[in-house]
């Protein structure tokens, strides 16, 4: 799995090449568009993590319920006064959503200090629990996927490995045409250059922990 948001370079019969779920944090080197394409999910997590209704972030910012929605979902860039009006709702300095991560042998991530990794994917929310992936070569992430949530209709294919184990709930993995069912207490662990789509059938949402190793 790529961990850098990627365009679909090609595309064969049903496969998508370059497609994943998980997304980088930013990181020391990253692109502009890395970076504020992170600033979304980092509010939204924040606010979840408060409890704070979008109505209820809005009186406290001095901002729209519609512009913060819009942000969250990377529907519109915030502004320096827009972004300052945020982070002191939220309490957090601004460089906590703007910031690149520096370059260390090892990170400790802290429970209540996991970041937002960026993902196309609708009703899935990844927090990470790795270091920045330009410094390592495997990256991971607590997922919490909401029903009826999948990777859509075409099957991915690109370099890496990908383990996944679950935390709570179900959700299906479909590898080289072989179909995966994963509960609770189970793992699964493929090559992800074979294609491959995954989602949650159930009616509850599902939570797990998903690594990815990319290629070397």
């Amino acid at each position: 799995m790529q961990f850098t948001m990627m365009k679909i370079s090609s595309t064969a019969g049903n496969s998508t090449r370059g497609a994943s779920a998980l997304q980088a944090l930013p990181h020391e080197g990253a692109s502009t568009k890395d970076v504020i394409a992170s600033i979304g999910p980092k509010v939204r997590q924040l606010r979840r993590q408060k409890n704070f209704s979008l109505q209820q972030l809005a009186e406290r910012a001095g901002l729209s319920a519609a512009a913060i929605h819009k942000i969250e979902r990377n529907g519109m860039v915030p502004t320096i006064t827009t972004l300052m009006k945020l982070a002191a709702a939220l309490n957090r300095s601004v460089a906590y959503f703007v910031d690149e991560e520096q370059a260390e042998p090892a990170v400790l991530i802290r429970c209540d200090e996991r970041k937002p990794v960026f993902t196309s994917k609708e009703r899935l929310d990844l927090a990470g629990i790795s270091g920045p992936y330009g410094h390592f070569f495997m990256a991971g992430a607590v997922a919490n996927v909401e029903p009826g949530a999948d990777s859509g209709p075409k099957h991915m294919e690109h370099p890496g490995e990908e383990l996944i184990f679950m935390l709570d709930g179900t959700m299906s993995f479909e590898v080289e045409g072989v179909e995966y069912m994963l509960r609770r207490g189970d793992a699964l662990h493929f090559r992800t250059d074979r294609p491959h789509r995954w989602g949650n059938p159930a009616a509850r949402p599902a939570r797990a922990i998903w690594m990815a190793l990319r290629s070397t």
